[in-house]
């Protein structure tokens, strides 16, 4: 069944992640193959709670973007170096592809061994020089084993079609001589006895027995076939490795981890027909071909907790959304076919997530009752934020009886351990939770971080307002905060980039403003922050 992501924002927070798992649970009890993900790592708090309900942490998805390695290509399509060209031919034959990769004892690229390489070989005509396996020779010449003593041969072939003495006479035969002739027992003689690499008797000609056995002396090989002397000197170049006549021009590999958009782009510049395909290894996969890139096998993701491109994962316009599950105001998204989307004026995803159980029957397991309930205090800051509606009051109370917890004792301590910035970098606290909004023509960032003690930020304010700056000028937003909401006090302190001192100061009605104003009451980036100054904003 194929894999459906289910996976929240990029900078996932407790909501975003718990509802990926509890909305994957449901959907699989549904039938859904579905599968939970971050899009990048996961915050402390959100550690405390799935370790607190013993939940393994989402695997981790970088985009969804169309690979390769999802197109339908001809995948364990190669051969080994030691393969017979006829067998490589037999190979690309069945495909009905006239080119095929030739690789190596560790699955390195060799070469490509095609058509045209083998039609040149043939219909050079020659019988020369030949480097083959014992098992090749007798696979193609369809042969008979009377003497075996190596597994390699190498020699040089001719046909023994001279009159026996004037072959006797004039032609050298010696280890490195590989004959090819019938029943000419006198040549047979000679050849044995001056112990040739290998004899190939056609036509189903007979050997003298004393001829054997001085060929088991002199470790002459000897196969016997029942075609005619023409038909074996026709084929016997098939018989050689396919890694003798590969070719190494115009070859270029394709990595099967890359996107399949740049490999059209790569495909319409060179216009080559076929692309051998690699992993990180530099093992081939097998061969693709500019026409597989039509049969785009795209992935299939169901959003939660946002609905924004911004938001989301890198690759989203190449998926299948299947389904949204917000509580946030309608973003940018939009989808070539009608979805599911559930989207209401809510506190928090998994007060959806646990009204869509109901609907559907299903009985929440302790576990992610406990997930649901820690995405929901999280969200609703223990049911304090304006965002709190009397339904996920009610969902709280029902969960935490379901689970036996107190969930305001579980609630503190979940958010204090996601409060702690111990080790962390300014960098790293500013983008703990942080999301891009439009404001006019341009954007704004607003980041948001809960703590029990604000003041392990503001006594290091200087470096939190040059970063501000700096990833306000990097990418040209109309200014950055960060909101250090205080889940004790119950309200904010803002830090805020040069720009955004007087439309901030406007929004929340102040005579004066300074980094680390303390906002009383305002712990809501979703009520209070953000419509606040675009109102502000569009009222300038």
């Amino acid at each position: 069944m194929e894999k459906v992501y289910v996976f929240g924002h990029r900078r996932p927070d407790t909501d975003s992640v718990t509802a990926a798992i509890t909305l994957s649970y449901l959907k699989n009890q549904l039938g859904v193959n579905a599968v939970p993900v971050v899009l990048s790592d996961i915050n402390n708090e959100t550690k405390y709670a799935l370790d607190f309900f013993k939940v393994d942490t989402p695997k981790y998805l970088n985009d969804v973007k169309v690979k390769v390695k999802d197109l339908n290509y001809s995948k364990k399509y190669f051969i080994t170096d030691k393969t017979s060209v006829y067998q490589g031919f037999l190979a690309m034959t069945t495909a009905k592809i006239h080119k095929i990769p030739v690789v190596d004892e560790a699955q390195h690229l060799v070469g490509i061994l095609s058509m045209g390489d083998i039609a040149e070989d043939q219909l050079s005509n020659e019988l020369h020089h030949l480097k083959a396996s014992y098992d090749n020779i007798l696979e193609v010449l369809n042969g008979t084993a009377l003497t075996r003593f190596d597994e390699e041969i190498e020699g040089e072939a001719f046909v023994a079609s001279y009159k026996s003495t004037t072959i006797i006479e004039t032609i050298k035969i010696d280890r490195s001589s590989i004959v090819i002739m019938g029943d000419r027992h006198s040549v047979i003689e000679y050849a044995v006895n001056n112990k040739a690499r290998l004899i190939i008797l056609t036509g189903g000609s007979n050997i003298k027995p004393e001829h054997v056995e001085i060929a088991k002396a002199n470790k002459v090989n000897i196969i016997k076939t029942d075609y005619d002397t023409f038909k074996v000197t026709r084929i016997f170049n098939l018989c050689k490795y396919a890694s003798e006549i590969v070719s190494v021009k115009n070859v270029l590999c394709i990595q099967e981890l890359d996107d399949v958009k740049e490999f059209i782009s790569i495909a319409n510049q060179t216009k080559y027909s076929y692309y051998p395909v690699i992993n990180r290894d530099e093992k081939c996969l097998g061969m693709l071909r500019l026409s597989d890139a039509n049969e785009v096998k795209r992935h299939k993701v169901i959003l939660v907790d946002h609905n924004s491109y911004d938001q989301s994962v890198v690759g989203l316009e190449e998926a299948d959304i299947m389904e949204i599950i917000d509580h946030h105001n309608i973003g940018t998204i939009g989808t070539s076919m009608p979805i599911n989307f559930r989207n209401m004026p809510v506190g928090s995803t998994n007060t959806i997530i646990y009204q869509l159980y109901n609907e559907n029957l299903i009985p929440i397991p302790k576990q992610m009752a406990g997930l649901m309930l820690s995405g929901i205090l999280s969200d609703t800051l223990i049911l304090k934020s304006p965002t709190t509606t009397d339904l996920d009051r009610t969902v709280v109370t029902e969960l935490s009886n379901l689970i036996g917890i107190d969930y305001k004792e579980y609630g503190i301590n979940m958010l204090k351990a996601g409060s702690s910035i111990k080790g962390k970098t300014p960098y790293e606290v500013l983008y703990t939770d942080f999301k891009i909004f439009p404001l006019g023509d341009r954007k704004m960032g607003i980041g948001q971080i809960t703590t029990t003690n604000a003041e392990e930020i503001l006594s290091n304010k200087d470096a939190y307002v040059d970063l501000l700056n700096q990833v306000s000028m990097e990418n040209d937003y109309y200014f950055t905060a960060l909101f250090i909401t205080d889940i004790i006090e119950n309200g904010s302190y803002i830090l805020y980039s040069n720009e955004g001192a007087s439309l901030l100061r406007s929004a929340y009605g102040l005579r004066t403003i300074q980094e680390g104003t303390y906002l009383p009451n305002i712990v809501s980036r979703k009520k209070q922050v953000v419509p606040n100054i675009m109102a502000q904003y569009e009222a300038k």
